[in-house]
Order: structure tokens, then sequence, then C-alpha cells
């Protein structure tokens, strides 16, 4: 996918896979900045994934990580009471995630192991979001 300049900005693509082979859809968010923490860049992921989730509010939350009091389905987390979702508490779940390799980071080929790391943003970078999912039986 190739990134394109907005009034100074680049689109940065976001890919979710699972070690399981799942590939979810890319999307894109506009970065101003070149370089950006680890932690920054997965916040901002965050914020808006739940920022377009509670603009709809629909039955189903498909974000990085799940939310409190939800249901794992298959194309997300059931939400059992529509209501809208904390970012700040959604971002502190994810940065705990990453912390625990609920999800690795990687920017290009190479992977991000510290929330700290300032991260190259060039012009169509891709970031990809790698759940990690437990073996069966083993």
């Amino acid at each position: 996918m190739v990134a394109r300049t907005v009034v100074g900005m680049a689109i940065v693509t976001f890919v979710d896979e699972t070690t399981a082979g799942e590939r979810r859809a890319a999307w894109g968010l506009e970065i101003a900045e070149e370089r950006l923490t680890a932690r920054e860049l997965i916040r901002r992921r965050v914020f808006q994934e739940v920022a377009e989730f509670n603009a709809r509010t629909p039955e189903v939350f498909q974000g990085l990580v799940q939310p409190e009091d939800t249901e794992r389905v298959l194309n997300g987390y059931a939400v059992r009471t529509p209501r809208r979702i904390d970012a700040e508490a959604q971002t502190a779940l994810a940065l705990r995630a990453f912390a625990g390799n609920g999800f690795l980071v990687l920017v290009g080929d190479r992977q991000v192991t510290d929330p700290d790391e300032e991260i190259d943003l060039p012009l169509g970078a891709e970031v990809t979001f790698l759940k990690l999912v437990p073996l069966v039986g083993g």
C-alpha cells in the first residue's frame, strides 16, 4: 500500500495479523511526525479505533486489545451493554499487552521491543501488529 502526503502528514498503514495466519484489512492513520516512540504509536492507534467505535457504537469492537467486560467473538469483541469505550483505559490495556508479549510490533521487517524506542516512520511506512495466538494442545 502506498502512503500519501496530506498537508504535511504521511499516512502510516496499520496491519493486524495473528500467528495463526489471520490478517485483518489494513487501514491508515495520518501522522505528522517522522519519528514516534512505540508507546505513542500504540496510543494513537488505540485512540483512533476507540474514537471510531464511540462515534458509531456498534455491537462489536474491532481493536488491538479486548476491552474490559466484553466477549471475544469471530470479528472482534462483543460489547455486552451498549457503551462508550474509554481510550485511556484501552491504551493502558494495550501497553500492558505489548509489555507482556500479547502482540509484537513490526515496522517494515524490524521488530520493536521497547515501548520508549523511537521509530522512524518514512513515507509509506507499514506497521504490523502481530497478535500471538497460543498453540492448541501445547
